[in-house]
């Protein structure tokens, strides 16, 4: 039979509910009967008819109340169990899922550390950098810091490349102009003047030009900066009976020597006349090393003499090594033949022991002994 009702877990079906129903139905008819009992008096039979028909509906009435009390207990104990159950079910997958959950946290944030970490150096790296780059724009857009790092430059170069004793730096002329470097070269030669200078401020405007117009005037400037600098240079540098005919203008940087000979052929052309010789790096470093070739040809050529006379004087001890070798061998040979000489009178030695040692004494006869020989 279908429920009609439920409460917490109870519930109450349509008999159970008649019978509840008639339970109070018959308390109500008990308290009316002793309420008229005074007006009208009822015979002890019907009376207890009437209390033996109570007591069996009581009975019954109270026996499906126990049953009712017995399933409403299990319904109740079923439903509790179920409950566990699905409780229990539900806390584990919970539980799981949230431990899966924490594991991908976890997982997620030590990834994202990680990260966060290469970010980090990288942020560092970056910021390091840009420091490099900031300082280096501070240093070319200073012209005299500018100044300074190509003549760095350029004197890392001459001390990698030459000795000590074949250059210096910041020397003053006879015309009391200070040049950057001098090469010295062997055989009393003249001095290479080397500049270190350079327009740069001039060569910028052309990376810096935005239109056309600007471009162009940029490059007549440069074009007339540096056609200044090399009058200048030959004007300072070449100087008769002190220095070379020819000056060297060092560019620190391979990629404007590049343009300058690419965009400015006639610049070029015009310090070849002048006989100011344009390098960078690389050119600069060949240039030296051919310099480097020339003074230690002539260093040989400067001690050639010495060499000559050391050449002879080993020419000389090996004669008397050769005469010295020939006696220890004439000495070898004479100690061999008295070695030889020496073993042939041993053995004849050897040769007459062993003749006494076969000697028989005898009666009638005397030992007879051979006579040494004459050559003993």
């Amino acid at each position: 039979m279908e429920p009609i009702f439920s409460y917490s877990g109870l519930e109450i079906t349509l008999v159970e509910l008649i019978l509840g129903a008639a339970l109070l139905l018959f308390g109500a008819l008990i308290t009316i009967i002793l309420a008229r009992r005074g007006q009208k008096s009822v015979s002890a039979e019907q009376m207890q008819t009437y209390l033996s028909e109570m007591a069996d509906r009581q009975s019954s009435l109270q026996g499906r109340l126990s049953q009712f009390a017995e399933d409403a207990s299990a319904r109740e104990e079923k439903l509790r169990t179920s409950l566990d159950h699905r409780l229990d079910q539900v806390s584990h997958k919970v539980g799981q899922s949230l431990s899966e959950t924490q594991e991908r946290s976890a997982k997620s944030m030590k990834e994202l550390h990680e990260r966060l970490a290469i970010i980090d150096r990288a942020q560092k790296n970056i910021e390091t950098l840009s420091g490099e780059v900031t300082s280096l724009q501070n240093l070319l857009s200073n012209k005299q810091a500018r100044g300074a790092f190509g003549e760095k430059a350029m004197q890392d170069i001459i001390e990698n490349c030459l000795p000590p004793n074949a250059y210096s730096f910041q020397v003053t002329l006879s015309n009391k102009k200070r040049v950057d470097a001098l090469i010295h070269l062997p055989n009393n030669e003249k001095d290479i003047a080397v500049d270190s200078k350079f327009p740069m401020e001039s060569w910028r405007k052309i990376d810096d030009a935005v239109s056309e117009i600007e471009e162009n005037m940029a490059r007549k400037q440069f074009k007339a900066d540096m056609l200044k600098h090399i009058k200048d240079i030959a004007d300072k540098y070449l100087i008769p009976d002190e220095t070379q005919e020819t000056a060297i203008l060092f560019l620190p940087s391979e990629a404007i020597f590049a343009e300058l000979h690419t965009k400015f052929v006639d610049v070029v052309d015009k310090a070849f006349m002048s006989r100011v010789m344009i390098v960078s790096p690389t050119t600069f470093m060949a240039t030296l090393q051919t310099a480097r070739a020339i003074i230690k040809d002539a260093a040989m050529i400067e001690h050639a003499n010495t060499i000559r006379t050391v050449v002879q004087k080993m020419g000389t001890d090996v004669g008397l090594l050769d005469e010295r070798v020939a006696k220890l061998q004439s000495h070898f040979s004479q100690a061999q033949e008295d070695v030889r000489k020496i073993r042939i009178s041993t053995e004849k030695i050897t040769k007459n022991a062993e003749k006494i040692d076969n000697i028989e004494p005898s009666r009638s006869s005397k030992p007879h002994l051979s006579e040494p020989s004459k050559n003993q």
